[in-house]
């Protein structure tokens, strides 16, 4: 067993042009007064990070690490959740997505994929320049719009989608393969990859690739009424990442796990600030540190009702509280008899 490494917090939500939230140094300096000892940052926010400068520059990159070591923060993993979710995108969401990209590749769905898959590249060096193991993304998404279809799908729709996106990412994972940094895909609805069996078809798909792994986030999972605890036991050994972020799921008599037409605040399923939902902490903790989760538990702040500062500030001291030092010995030891392997045959009656 292993202890796990936290508290850290993923910055995507807290970015913004007013300071401390505007810069690095500066919000780096935010997290550390919280009590955070890591980041996680996403890769497409220029206010806080240059990715190609960082894929192209060592330098850059120690000097990236040196700006958050002077608050004594670490760099936890970076993120490409928005480019990752244009390495595949269905005709239906092109203009929705659009915004995720640069300027000059909107409008050109397969300029910007291309753009998409070269922002991966360069996440993969980056994240070896910066000495990280792990990336954060989403997988991108072809057949989302058919997983509850009226009409029926036809044969074979899902299994073309699945191996497209397999297609699209098997040279993206073996560049992450290269740069020695596991792909964390975060199991998310409106992805393709949205659960444990979606995980399964895409990982049979590329070949059970070592890199291809999973971000772990169980308010995805409680809003689908799915076992979260369960998963873990299931796929444990391809969780790399972690996201401790908390939801909801009140069924009424009018809606229930289809209920996003909603307001945020009105939906049977909602996202909330750590300790304010009804995920089951312990046990997730519990398990992961059975299982030898070495990584790290980062704050994804999503809520419908608290402010994101004050979520911030409870998160790093949620965590904390459920962080699990692993003990190095048995609780039972004071009680052994001392015995060898001669006196347990004679116990057994086998000497």
């Amino acid at each position: 067993m292993k202890t796990i490494k936290g508290p850290a917090i993923f910055l995507a939500q807290f970015a913004g042009d007013a300071a401390p939230f505007n810069s690095l140094s500066s919000i780096a300096a935010w997290a550390a007064e919280l009590g955070y000892e890591g980041i996680q940052i996403p890769s497409w926010d220029a206010r806080l990070f240059d990715l190609k400068k960082a894929a192209e520059s060592k330098t850059y990159c120690d000097e990236v690490k040196g700006i958050a070591a002077e608050h004594d923060i670490v760099i936890t993993e970076l993120s490409t959740h928005l480019q990752g979710q244009l390495v595949a995108v269905h005709p239906a969401y092109d203009e929705a997505f659009d915004g995720f990209a640069a300027p000059e590749v909107r409008g050109n769905p397969k300029a910007r994929q291309a753009w998409a898959v070269e922002q991966l590249m360069h996440a993969a060096k980056a994240s070896q320049n910066l000495g990280l193991t792990a990336h954060a993304t989403f997988s991108g998404a072809l057949a989302w719009p058919f997983v509850y279809p009226w009409p029926q799908r036809p044969a074979g729709l899902v299994e073309t989608a699945f191996d497209e996106l397999a297609r699209r990412w098997t040279p993206i994972l073996n560049a992450f393969d290269a740069a020695g940094v596991d792909v964390a895909y975060e199991i998310h609805p409106g992805e393709d990859l949205f659960d444990g069996t979606t995980f399964e078809m895409f990982l049979e798909r590329v070949n059970n690739h070592p890199r291809c792994n999973i971000l772990y986030d169980p308010s995805h999972f409680a809003l689908q009424a799915l076992d979260y605890l369960a998963f873990i036991d299931i796929y444990h050994e391809r969780i790399k990442m972690f996201h401790v972020k908390d939801a909801e799921l009140n069924p009424t008599g009018r809606q229930g796990v289809y209920s996003g037409f909603a307001s945020w605040a009105d939906r049977a399923g909602r996202f909330r600030s750590l300790g304010d939902g009804q995920v089951d902490f312990g046990g997730i903790f519990s398990k992961l540190t059975k299982y030898g989760f070495d990584g790290w538990a980062v704050l994804e702040w999503e809520c419908c009702l608290k402010h994101p500062e004050d979520g911030a500030r409870e998160g790093a001291m949620f965590i904390d509280s459920h962080i699990i030092r692993v003990t190095e010995k048995a609780f039972d030891d004071f009680a052994g008899a001392g015995t060898d392997d001669a006196a347990n045959k004679r116990m057994l009656g086998i000497a």
